[in-house]
């Protein structure tokens, strides 16, 4: 990556879980002169063939690529093909050094690939000199980070946290930069992440909810963490999905740091709400993201783009223009861009989430619109209920998304992973969780199935594939996300929602 901006190239990283098909539609839309692998990637359990998968992409695509460069991993090297590969060892034992290219700030420095609501990929095209403009102000500002201090931002470099906060951000600073290749729980244990914090001093750690999540639920009490010395840590952020209070609650009473959750996008490569530590740390309200920062201008609309009251959620969109380090357009795809993020509501960016702005001009994001259900008449946030379900001491983590019914068009319907160690009967726990959203949502939330899942179906960067899951309790048809973690899971929500009677259809 950082070669790539030395020399001017544009670079487009795709993290390793993609099928063959997915990665040609991306090699097609960028026509990449080089692609550059590594001979496999390493998973907990197995060990992945990279190879095969480019092979078959890049005949698929039907584009030439002239060179394709590859690290041998000694877990499983690969044959070469001749003409097109080269091994990245004997490929750096005779390249050349190369000087600095100026570029202008406008200039593209990557393509992100993101997920398209046609099916086909979007390129966000990230600039050059308004990114690091933006990334350099928010690890003072935002961050609180000091340059020589360590900086984790536990994610793949394949998504933007990785861009951002692994490569770009902190190297720009002068902080040290710390690239993982592991899970939170699993590689060895949940006390991993506590490991590698404690062994390099980390400063700020930033991560996703659902990897706390996944260490909550192998460590409820925090007996891996107490095992390890993090009296340099004083910041925790969580981003790339809302954080439940709950779960926020228990990371700071047993780190006893600040947990500040903050938001934002792929296409804005940077916070929208956030805490900004490094400015005045605001009073933390569990489930909000806190306020807008610098340059972001957030609305919150109602369908017909009428602002709507303090507290009353709706469209979250934010005014023109946007600040620095947000996305120039999508590549190749300009009246795409227009069309999907700008014209709903002319003179502003539609994000697609809903949420809403309260008296203290916080900001809640409650879900994607898409997770905002319409239940005879009532517009309900599945996050609301979300909520409730995660206060539960024996709830992991959760889920809430709609699904249709005939009276009330649609309704909700809960999935539960429980903590490690629960012993209960299920049926006892769904019990209670009906309740609990009948006494603190009412019964207007017409809450009345529950289902406890081992596992939900995720993406690789931690998003819940709510949609997907609605989908399969109402008997329609589906495609696998190509970002999908484990698709076997798919067939075990499946599984659990026949156990309660979905999908409604099959009756």
């Amino acid at each position: 990556m950082l070669a790539c901006a030395r020399i001017g190239a544009i670079h487009s990283v795709v993290f390793g879980g993609f099928a063959p098909k997915e990665l040609a539609s991306r090699i097609r839309d960028a026509r990449p002169k080089v692609v550059l692998i590594a001979s496999c990637g390493i998973e907990v359990s197995r060990v992945i063939p990279y190879k095969p998968l480019i092979d078959e992409a890049i005949a698929i695509a039907g584009i030439p690529v002239a060179h394709c460069v590859i690290v041998q991993r000694p877990e499983c090297p690969t044959n070469l093909a001749d003409g097109r590969d080269r091994e990245w060892k004997g490929f750096m034992d005779t390249a050349s050094p190369a000087e600095c290219v100026p570029v202008q700030a406008t200039d593209p420095l990557y393509i992100l690939y993101t997920s398209g609501t046609t099916g086909i990929p979007k390129g966000v095209v990230r600039d050059n000199g308004g990114h690091l403009a933006a990334l350099l102000w928010s690890m003072r500002y935002l961050y609180g980070l000091s340059p020589g201090e360590v900086f984790w931002a536990a994610s793949d470099v394949g998504w933007v946290v990785g861009h951002s906060y692994i490569v770009y951000g902190p190297l720009a600073y002068g902080s040290t930069s710390i690239l993982y290749e592991g899970k939170s729980v699993g590689t060895p244990d949940p006390g991993a992440f506590w490991r590698v914090a404690s062994q390099h001093g980390v400063n700020v750690l930033f991560c996703a909810p659902t990897a706390l999540r996944a260490i909550k639920r192998e460590d409820p009490g925090g007996k891996y963490l107490e095992r390890h010395d993090l009296s340099r840590m004083r910041t925790l952020f969580l981003a790339g999905e809302r954080c439940d209070p709950d779960t926020l609650a228990w990371a700071k009473a047993r780190l006893s740091i600040p947990v500040i959750d903050h938001w934002w996008q792929t296409e804005t490569g940077w916070a929208i709400g956030a805490n900004p530590v490094g400015l005045t740390m605001l009073p933390v309200k569990p489930g909000s993201c806190t306020r807008a920062m610098p340059g972001f201008d957030v609305r919150v609309l109602d369908d017909r783009g009428i602002e709507t009251p303090v507290g009353v959620t709706g469209n979250i969109v934010i005014r023109l223009p946007l600040p620095p380090g947000c996305f120039t357009t999508l590549w190749q795809k300009d009246d795409e861009c227009v069309r999907t993020y700008f014209s709903a509501y002319p003179g502003f960016y539609l994000t697609g989430d809903a949420g809403f702005i309260d008296e203290d001009r916080y900001l809640w994001i409650m879900g994607r619109t898409d997770d905002i259900i319409n239940t005879a008449g009532h517009r309900l946030s599945t996050g609301a209920m979300e909520e409730v379900l995660a206060s539960h001491p024996d709830v992991a983590e959760c889920a809430v998304t709609g699904v249709a019914d005939e009276v009330k068009g649609e309704i909700p319907v809960g999935f539960v992973v429980l903590k490690s160690g629960v012993r209960r009967e299920n049926g006892d726990v769904v019990q209670e969780l009906i309740q609990m959203v009948r006494d603190r949502i009412g019964p207007i939330a017409s809450f009345k199935a529950a289902v406890v899942v081992r596992r939900l179906p995720k993406t690789r960067s931690g998003k819940i594939l709510r949609g997907v899951m609605k989908k399969i309790a109402d008997g329609e048809r589906y495609s696998i996300p190509p970002t999908i973690e484990d698709q076997a899971v798919l067939g075990e929500v499946a599984e659990s929602l026949m156990s309660i009677g979905y999908p409604r259809r099959a009756r």
